[in-house]
């Protein structure tokens, strides 16, 4: 697909070309009976009435739609589109479900596979989303300054956060059993790094294992329950290293 081509070409990160390449399939195939030139304004309005409706589609998802299809139609097509924000759903601010200390240890207490306690470690101690966490590589470990670097993260900015030096320890015996490659966290094959999917499935079954309602906390949950979320200049605020605190 040629819109494929030109935001690879860009230099977007892997996420937006496949939610964008995905939304635009997935209009196509509601609009089958039109080539995409068919396809107008308010043909994409009414697309996104009908998610909103059948699926209930909130903010996020709508929003992505429109950017998807403005992008498509200006930079590929050339056609001029810009979808009024009006028809966008009102955007809904909810805090994330947080975990307590007490929870967290009993969470990695509970967690016997020795690769899953350490990504939850890391979601806890460090405020790194998942893309983040999937894409980490060891070299980005700063453990004499106790920092590590993210390449690429939101906005494709790089950008540094905390490194507990208790979660080190943990890390050097992980390395000494699963001897990665060139990411953290990889899958079966070496030099690869290890999928969302599969990441979500540990955190999932780690909830579950500990007793924890299903549903109730995720990646992100951790994540913001050590450490603020990321402010406006691109840094991580952390609350107090001390936090993290596991045996």
């Amino acid at each position: 697909m040629k819109l494929f081509e030109y935001l690879a070409a860009k230099n977007y990160s892997p996420r937006t070309i496949r939610n964008y390449t995905a939304e635009m399939r997935y209009i196509f195939a509601f609009y089958n009976d039109k080539s995409p030139v068919q396809i107008n304004q308010d043909d994409i309005i009414r697309y996104l009435n009908f998610i909103k409706k059948q699926f209930g589609s909130g903010y996020d998802k709508c929003r992505m739609v429109a950017q998807a299809c403005s992008f498509f139609y200006k930079n590929i097509l050339r056609v001029p589109y810009v979808v009024p924000s009006a028809f966008y759903p009102r955007k809904e601010f909810k805090l994330p479900n947080i975990l307590s200390e007490e929870q967290v240890s009993h969470l990695l207490e509970c967690t016997t596979n020795f690769k899953h306690k350490c990504m939850l470690s890391m979601f806890y101690g460090t405020g790194m989303r998942m893309d983040e966490l999937c894409s980490l590589k060891m070299s980005c470990i700063d453990a004499n300054n106790a920092q590590v670097k993210i390449e690429k993260g939101k906005g494709n900015k790089d950008r540094m956060t905390v490194f507990p030096k208790k979660l080190l320890e943990d890390l050097r015996c992980y390395y000494k059993q699963e001897r990665p490659d060139v990411y953290l966290f990889e899958g079966k094959t070496p030099g690869k790094s290890l999928s969302n999917g599969a990441v979500q499935v540990a955190v999932r079954n780690a909830m579950v294992k500990a007793g924890f309602p299903r549903g109730r906390y995720r990646a992100h949950s951790l994540r913001h329950s050590g450490v603020y979320p990321d402010d406006d200049r691109g840094h991580a605020l952390t609350r107090c290293r001390s936090r993290f605190t596991y045996d």
